[in-house]
This record gives C-alpha cells, sequence and structure tokens, in this order.
C-alpha cells in the first residue's frame, strides 16, 4: 500500500463537531492513562507479608517476679522509673508484637486492669511480660 491511496483525503481539513465541545488535553490524557484493574491488590499482598508475633504465656515464677516488681515499683518511696514490656494485639490479623513503655509509675487502676504512667500511658495487666527497673532484690 502506498502513500497515493490516501492522496483524496490527506489535503482535508480536519472534522470538527458542532454539537460537542471539543475535549481538554488533559481528558484526553486520562484516556490513556493505564487503568489498575486490581486497585488495592499491591497494599493487600503488603499485610499479607507483614510478619507479627504470637503472644507467648508468662511463665508462673515470671508471674510472680512481675508481681513483685510491679509492688516495688508502686510501694517506693521514690517516684520509680520502669520499663514495662507488653503485647500489642494487632489491629488487622492473627498475633501481635512486644513493645517496651519507659517512664514513671503514677499507679495501679485496678477498675480498668491497667498500669498507669506519669505520661498518661496505660498497659493492661493482661498484657504486660516483663517489667524492668532499679530493683533491690
Amino acid at each position: 500500500m502506498s502513500w497515493k491511496s490516501y492522496d483524496d483525503i490527506i489535503g482535508m481539513p480536519r472534522h470538527v463537531s458542532d454539537t460537542r465541545a471539543r475535549m481538554s488535553e488533559r481528558d484526553r490524557a486520562a484516556q490513556f492513562a493505564p487503568f489498575a484493574a486490581l486497585v488495592g491488590h499491591d497494599d493487600a499482598i503488603r499485610e499479607t507479608a507483614r510478619l507479627t508475633d504470637e503472644e507467648d504465656e508468662i511463665a508462673d515464677d515470671m508471674a510472680e517476679e512481675i508481681n513483685f516488681r510491679l509492688s516495688a515499683a508502686l510501694s517506693s518511696p521514690e517516684p520509680m522509673e520502669i520499663s514495662a514490656v507488653y503485647f500489642e494485639p494487632d489491629a488487622k490479623k492473627v498475633g501481635g508484637r512486644n513493645l517496651t513503655h519507659t517512664g514513671t509509675v503514677k499507679k495501679l487502676d485496678p477498675y480498668e486492669n491497667v498500669l498507669v504512667f506519669t505520661d498518661g500511658f496505660k498497659v493492661r495487666l493482661d498484657r504486660l511480660k516483663d517489667i524492668k527497673g532499679d530493683f533491690d532484690v
């Protein structure tokens, strides 16, 4: 096929509609933009690949040690700074992670079953895994 077969239309003016407005360049470009058929797929893959830890049960002797340290921190004549290791369940999947909060102990709230720090941070006692600090043993 040669260019000669188009000679009859090559010189004709481009058609301009009398009834439709000209499409903007942005709208024309959007027609050719990539189509994301699997919206959210990458996020789902990342979420599935994200690892969580299982919550470890604490042994009875460790529970006694935590209770001893907690009593020592709460009954100390001077405000005591401790590091509380606790388990935080994941909001989206099974498991969670162990975190540490360091601060000065304020009180134990038996109604909410939480350890309260002076900065307002609260650790649920049933999630408490260890307490570290300067304890006289």
